[in-house]
């Protein structure tokens, strides 16, 4: 693309590596390096030694003091004053084109974004709802999100407030965006349809998926990864990520339930493999043997789990894309899970996975010993999921995508 090497991108998200939202931005972040565009990071926990990763600036003394107030509230983040001094980061005053990610994880100030693209033409990356609801990350079966909030019927959810003040966040964020200079992106169909019918519909909306290394994220050996982590060729072989199965969202309850109700003979002859902090919280309820492998910061580890699997489990009651299946896919495992959010553009139903009712765990649990049990079946839906990610979740076709849409941006 001609001009490209005179785009400065600044990321801004909470992290270079912690969570999903730090992953895919840092994975964007070496998609766009690779292309030659001049990309760089400021984040919240920098993690890891790149020099082109800055930190946030913070004023924590004056933050700590408004924190009980904002709390009382139940308005998060507007205590984050430092957001404002962003303009004063070197980083930032080179950069002619900035890219959002995850803005409410306890690091920014929603109300800072008409200052800080005012001069700055900026890309938001949405990674859940919050964007456009009165304070929560996902609204499972909510939608009063179209009407302006209120009467919020999950006060709990993350992040929680103690006080509903809703429509007034709500009301806030709109008008922030009044005047804020921003495109948007969401890497699931789901949620740019969901970005349309929201507040964001006065922006571009585009669809871009999350991107991978189908380099790093490719099938390797199976039997051979296998006898790497000791499991018998005999074995059926399930894999789940653990990090927090307690919290509601990941569906840890539901995972439980159904790994309870497979057939007897089936659990005698299947391994369990988590990956994540977690691990050992799902292996002491359910009757099948369990490898805890801990969390994997490595990606050619991961992918060489994954290449030992025959199954992924993703018993999520909300995701918008779920970068773990894209991981598994990738590796050619296909994908059990719940028809939610954007879930489905990874897990296609007969082409990639088994998707099941939501919540319905009798038919999270039918998928998976269809699957296990069709051994032809699983070896075609295999076969798809590397042929799809390589079509679709390339690094460098996300890359790309996004430096068409930057470029496109700065020309106008």
């Amino acid at each position: 693309m001609s001009n490209i090497s005179r785009l400065k991108v600044l990321q801004i998200n909470h992290s270079d590596t912690i969570g999903g939202a730090g992953i895919a931005a840092y994975r964007l972040h070496q998609g766009l390096r690779s292309l030659s565009v001049d990309s760089r990071l400021l984040v919240s926990r920098r993690q890891t030694q790149d020099k082109l990763v800055a930190t946030i600036p913070r004023k924590t003394n004056l933050e700590s003091k408004i924190t009980p107030l904002t709390k009382f509230l139940g308005l998060n983040y507007l205590q984050y004053v430092g957001s404002f001094d962003i303009p004063k980061v070197s980083c930032f005053q080179e950069a002619n084109i900035l890219n959002f990610h995850n803005l409410h994880t306890g690091y920014f100030n929603y109300l800072s974004l008409p200052t800080l693209t005012k001069y700055k033409p900026s890309v938001w990356t949405l990674h859940d709802q919050w964007s456009f609801t009165g304070h929560c990350a996902y609204s499972y079966d909510c939608d009063r999100w179209k009407i302006g909030c209120g009467k919020c019927p999950y006060p709990h959810s993350y992040p929680a407030i103690k006080r509903d003040n809703t429509k007034l966040e709500w009301k806030l964020k709109n008008w922030a965006y009044n005047s804020a200079n921003l495109t948007i992106v969401a890497p699931s169909k789901w949620l740019a349809e969901q970005a349309k019918e929201s507040m964001l519909n006065r922006f571009s909306v585009h669809h871009i998926p999350h991107g991978i290394d189908t380099v790093i994220y490719q099938p390797l050996d199976s039997e051979y990864c296998k006898v790497i982590l000791g499991i018998s060729q005999y074995k059926n072989v399930l894999m789940l990520g653990a990090n927090n199965l307690k919290d509601y969202r990941k569906g840890g309850d539901l995972l439980q339930k159904a790994l309870s109700s497979l057939p007897a003979s089936l659990k005698a002859n299947s391994v369990l493999i988590t990956i994540g902090r977690k691990g050992e919280e799902i292996s002491q309820a359910v009757e099948i043997d369990t490898i805890n492998l801990g969390y994997i910061e490595s990606d050619r580890l991961k992918a060489l789990v994954y290449s030992a699997v025959d199954l992924f489990l993703f018993p999520t009651r909300a995701d918008i894309f779920g970068m773990v299946a894209m991981e598994a896919s990738a590796c050619g495992t296909p994908t059990v899970s719940f028809d939610v959010g954007g879930v489905s553009d990874i897990v296609r139903p007969d082409v990639t996975g088994y998707l099941a009712k939501p919540e319905d765990t009798d038919d999270f649990s039918r998928g998976i010993v269809q699957l296990l049990e069709d051994k032809l079946l699983r070896e075609r839906l295999s076969q798809n999921c590397r042929k799809i990610a390589l079509e679709e979740y390339s690094l460098e076709k996300q890359a790309q995508k996004y430096a068409d849409i930057y470029y496109q941006i700065l020309k106008n």
